[in-house]
């Protein structure tokens, strides 16, 4: 007992999950366009089981919504499909679930397979997947894509059903969430073939090279790239030159504009300027890490990408400089162009 106990204290008290950001307000809110919903209380729940809220809504109502949350985009990607994407989709389908179990906050999903399970991709899969874009709270289709750093599916599976999933989205006219990684060119490739030019795209959690996010969004004039919590990691610095490279244009070019759209992909991936907030001094919380991200977190990563961008220069979209509300703002603009949230 004594070292369950041990091990229990290394967590950080869970009240530090309770946070605000001073750039959020009603003109500036945040709007999460990818995360893991079901995945993020899951985890909660299994590191804090004696923690203070026991449903999703209760999870909800006490983080999401005091921290200023006003729309999420949930994504469900496994094969097969989780049934409880039903319970939570019809639970924010009429004006007073909203209110009374989701606290006000919009509640929209996506749906599609993963490339990590391709080799599950099965017509019943598909007619499940089918059958909740019909959902009113149904905004796209994904995440979906191609993934050779883990390579948990063969390559060969990850195209087919890449492929055939991105058929399925554009004869509907849904939007698409897109996971790349390290799997620049069959990316391109596909898309391309597969996806018409003005179709409405979100590459989500974006880590790979600068120069494959330019072409992406040279080609796909509605294309928006996903910044989390990892664009703050010394790691990675791709992601970084990507948003930097968004503004790097001859003066004979458009107007630069700022082509993103902010994410958690929570549980993972905590912004690591959260650190520096005035709550992780306390003693109880000094040299601790939090266990899981959530979508409240997203003004942290949005400070951090004002901090890339010029400071009042030139003409066009910020050209009276950035700060994480402004970022927070046009990204709430461009979560609504793709998604119509």
């Amino acid at each position: 007992m004594g070292k369950k106990s041990g091990k229990q204290n290394k967590l950080i008290p869970e009240s530090h999950f309770r946070l605000t950001h001073p750039s959020v307000s009603p003109a500036s809110p945040i709007v999460d366009t990818h995360t893991h919903l079901a995945s993020t209380f899951e985890l909660y729940r299994h590191k804090y089981p004696a923690g203070d809220y026991t449903t999703v809504f209760d999870f909800v109502r006490g983080l999401y919504v005091p921290a200023g949350v006003q729309d999420i985009v949930d994504v469900w990607c496994e094969a097969p499909v989780r049934p409880l994407w039903r319970e939570f989709a019809d639970s924010a389908v009429t004006e007073e679930g909203r209110r009374d179990l989701w606290g006000g906050m919009g509640y929209w999903f996506v749906m599609g397979v993963h490339p990590h399970q391709a080799s599950e991709y099965t017509d019943a899969v598909e007619a499940d997947i089918l059958e909740a874009m019909a959902h009113p709270r149904c905004v796209g289709w994904g995440e979906m894509g191609l993934d050779y750093h883990y390579d948990n599916s063969p390559r060969p599976v990850q195209q087919e059903v890449f492929a055939r999933q991105l058929r399925c989205a554009v004869r509907l006219g849904k939007p698409l969430t897109i996971h790349t990684r390290e799997a620049e060119e069959d990316t391109e490739r596909i898309l391309k073939a597969e996806v018409p030019k003005d179709h409405k795209i979100h590459i989500h959690c974006f880590t790979d090279s600068p120069a494959f996010a330019q072409r992406l969004l040279d080609w796909f004039p509605n294309l928006y790239i996903g910044i989390t919590g990892v664009i703050t990691y010394s790691t990675n610095t791709d992601t970084s030159t990507t948003v930097r490279n968004m503004f790097a244009v001859p003066a004979s070019s458009p107007p630069p504009r700022l082509r993103i759209v902010l994410e958690t992909d929570a549980p993972y991936m905590v912004p690591a300027p959260i650190y520096a907030d005035p709550a992780f001094v306390a003693p109880d919380a000094k040299g601790k890490k939090l266990p899981i991200c959530h979508s409240g977190m997203v003004p942290w990563t949005a400070g951090f990408v004002a901090d890339l961008l010029p400071r009042g220069e030139g003409e066009g979209e910020g050209a009276e400089g950035w700060d994480a509300a402004r970022v927070m703002t046009v990204a709430r603009e461009n979560a609504r162009a793709v998604y119509g949230v």
